[in-house]
């Protein structure tokens, strides 16, 4: 199950672009946009490292719900068990009652016939042994149905708590989304205009850049290379929260994606994608390698070689080729995988 966090895309300024706003705006004005480009970057990255937390959450929820299914569906099975010696129980009962009065037993012992009461003792001490060991198992199934009654309300309390800590996290995403667009709102027309040039602009530059950089990449062969031409085709697409293509991507989501192609089944979270694979010393990576960021982890990519990396940067971003080191931005590089 993906859980997709539904926000606007908001444009965002480059770096890159913003000398080409000192030639066609004052120093005043440029300075003014270049601070709310500051801003509405922050807030864009800020959103999505948040997301992609939701997304860990909304993976744990989809755990536990799978697991919540299972105990329930023993509970299930316990209680027809509980149900079949219950029955079974009330049947022996039932057959010892059928004599009436003083019982089976002393109803043998004073027989005048000793044929008889040889052949019923044994039917009878047959039926007791039978009745014990039938009481021995409704106890037990008696016993583990409760204490899967139990597991089923302890799984419940937990996909509730996961699924609170995914819609709060949605809710704070959006909310530093919201920020962002209030920001860009009080812009004047001319002002967004600007901006919007500029955001162009950089896309125009990250494609060029992108491009360069896949042309000097080895990227050998292999599942991670398979992943990492899977990704190479989405250059240029959007980053939407949630998104796992075809069009439109989050970091997890393509790289979800790209190893998916390789035969890879990794979950919508850059969180747990970090569990599967081996872990692979910095000086060691290679082409197709995940490369995680942030502590908690909220960035993931797949590494191109020479210090770079093809991922789904954040809100307002397109899918593209970028550099990293020990950190990206803000996020502590954190490790690397190969799968």
């Amino acid at each position: 199950m993906h859980f997709r966090v539904k926000v606007a895309a908001t444009t965002a300024a480059s770096a890159m672009a913003i000398s080409a706003l000192l030639f066609t705006s004052t120093p005043a004005q440029a300075a003014n946009l270049a601070q709310i480009r500051a801003q509405v970057i922050s807030l864009q990255q800020e959103a999505t490292s948040i997301a992609e937390s939701a997304q860990q959450a909304g993976v744990e929820m989809s755990n536990l719900t799978r697991k919540l299914a299972t105990v329930q569906n023993q509970a299930a099975a316990d209680q027809a068990t509980v149900a079949a010696y219950s029955k079974t129980l009330g049947s022996i009962a039932a057959d010892q009652y059928k004599t009436g009065g003083l019982g089976q037993g002393l109803q043998l012992l004073f027989s005048a016939n000793p044929t008889l009461y040889l052949t019923e003792a044994a039917s009878l001490e047959l039926i007791t042994k039978k009745k014990a060991a039938k009481l021995r198992q409704y106890s037990v199934a008696k016993q583990r149905l409760q204490a899967t009654s139990l597991v089923v309300n302890d799984k419940l309390a937990l996909v509730k708590a996961a699924h609170e800590k995914f819609v709060a996290r949605q809710a704070e995403a959006n909310k530093k989304l919201a920020q962002a667009k209030a920001i860009l709102s009080k812009l004047t027309k001319e002002e967004q205009a600007r901006l919007a040039a500029l955001a162009d602009n950089q896309d125009s530059a990250d494609a060029a850049y992108s491009k360069a950089a896949i042309a000097r990449a080895k990227i050998g062969s292999g599942r991670g290379a398979i992943a990492l031409r899977y990704a190479i085709k989405q250059i240029g697409d959007r980053y939407v929260f949630g998104a796992a293509g075809l069009t439109y991507w989050d970091c997890s989501g393509l790289t979800l994606r790209a190893f998916g192609a390789a035969g890879v089944s990794l979950p919508h979270s850059a969180a747990y994608q970090y569990h599967f694979g081996k872990s692979v010393p910095r000086g060691s990576m290679a082409p197709g390698d995940l490369v995680f960021f942030g502590r908690p982890i909220t960035h993931v990519g797949i590494y191109l070689g020479g210090g770079q990396m093809v991922d789904a940067p954040h809100s307002g971003a397109r899918v593209r080729v970028e550099s990293f080191g020990s950190h990206f931005g803000r996020l502590t590089f954190v490790g690397a995988r190969r799968i």
